[in-house]
């Protein structure tokens, strides 16, 4: 077991301060997790990783599994080696690309069957295999295989969902054999109090060395998916860490650190980097529209990364409109470091005890362009 210790707690809210010690490093949380699916995070080598302030890069196991092949790993010495990146690394088990793929798939209790985009073959992700996979892959927190559904399913269909989750945590828990490599139980249970009650009552029980809140931002609201967040975040126990799986605005983070969530992942700051779209102090950018073309102004004032210290918005518009490939690498930088900023503020916040106030002032001047305006 990873030692994990809360150093501070904000004292108008749940949120609190920790710090989690792995073999490749310590993990300071609250923490933004860089999503890097196939063992590479997009538009960013390892270097500009440690300069944006990276602590954890996500792998996936479903994508690995694949290609290159746990063998690979196996011979080239771990994701650490393989990719160039020395610190800590959490893998996900493939239950949700699994969920993603409902025409090509079939889930049993022996795990799930799908054809594999690389070779057209059939496949079996069981939890017996994903854990083979991931300690192949060599990550320093490995997840259960869990059964993702949609949270607009009907009861019996999430209750079965999540009853399978749970022995398939056990059996994840049985195959793991290094204790070097940490491994999260995943909460499931949809948008149902009752189930999200039953799940965390029973993972607790078990040895797990943290627990994650999954099934989240799959067909769920706003606010259903906040009153999940703060529900299950309360029943998890206080020495271990707690991770929100997959959902990640700022104003997600903000009201999910509020509920008391350590660790966080999520595709947006890379994926809509691609399409031109900033995440800044004052809210959401597009940098593709017209109003740009003769914006002398960098991206966002209040920031230090090297676009906006370098570069004006009318050239990002630029790159963007030429189809430059530097446009989607500059935003992605400025995303994630805008992430990671907005994590070590809130660290900063929680251990002078006034992360409610700094997140309430954050969201009034974000939360406007997250949600159903135009951006």
């Amino acid at each position: 077991m990873f030692p994990f210790v809360v150093l501070a707690h904000d004292p108008a809210s749940r949120a609190r301060r920790g710090a989690l010690t792995t073999p490749h490093g310590p993990i300071e949380t609250p923490v933004f997790m860089d999503v890097g699916t196939r063992a590479s995070v997009t538009n960013c080598a390892p270097a500009d990783l440690a300069t944006i302030g990276t602590q954890v890069v996500l792998g996936n196991t479903y994508h690995l599994m694949l290609r290159p092949g746990p063998e690979v790993f196996r011979k080239l010495g771990g994701i650490h080696t393989f990719m160039g990146w020395p610190g800590p690394v959490l893998t996900d088990s493939g239950g949700f690309q699994i969920f993603s793929l409902p025409e090509h798939r079939t889930v049993t209790e022996e795990g799930a069957r799908f054809k594999g985009y690389t070779d057209q073959q059939m496949h079996l992700l069981s939890p017996e295999r994903s854990i083979e996979v991931q300690t192949a892959i060599g990550s320093d927190i490995m997840m259960v295989l869990d059964e993702c559904v949609d949270s607009t399913s009907d009861e019996p269909t999430m209750h079965a969902a999540m009853d399978r989750t749970h022995r398939w945590a056990l059996r994840s828990l049985a195959a793991r054999k290094n204790t070097q490599q940490a491994l999260f139980a995943i909460v499931q249970g949809g948008v149902v109090p009752s189930l999200r009650q039953q799940s965390a009552a029973f993972l607790t029980e078990h040895p797990f060395d943290g627990f994650a809140i999954g099934g989240l931002a799959v067909g769920d609201t706003r606010k259903e998916r906040e009153d999940v967040t703060a529900l299950s975040a309360e029943l998890l126990p206080a020495g271990r860490p707690r991770y929100l799986m997959g959902v990640g605005t700022p104003p997600d983070l903000l009201r999910a650190i509020l509920a008391g969530v350590d660790m966080f992942d999520c595709i947006l700051p890379t994926s809509l980097a691609w399409q031109g779209i900033a995440f800044t102090s004052t809210g959401r950018v597009r940098l593709t529209r017209s109003a740009n073309v003769l914006r002398e102004d960098t991206l966002d004032a209040a920031c230090a990364c090297s676009t906006c210290v370098t570069f004006s918005r009318a050239y990002l518009h630029h790159l963007f409109k030429c189809r430059e490939p530097l446009g989607p690498r500059l935003v992605t930088l400025h995303n994630l470091h805008y992430y990671h900023e907005l994590m070590a503020h809130s660290r900063r916040a929680i251990e002078a005890g006034a992360f409610a106030a700094f997140a309430k002032e954050q969201l009034s001047r974000i939360d406007r362009h997250e949600h159903g305006l135009p951006c």
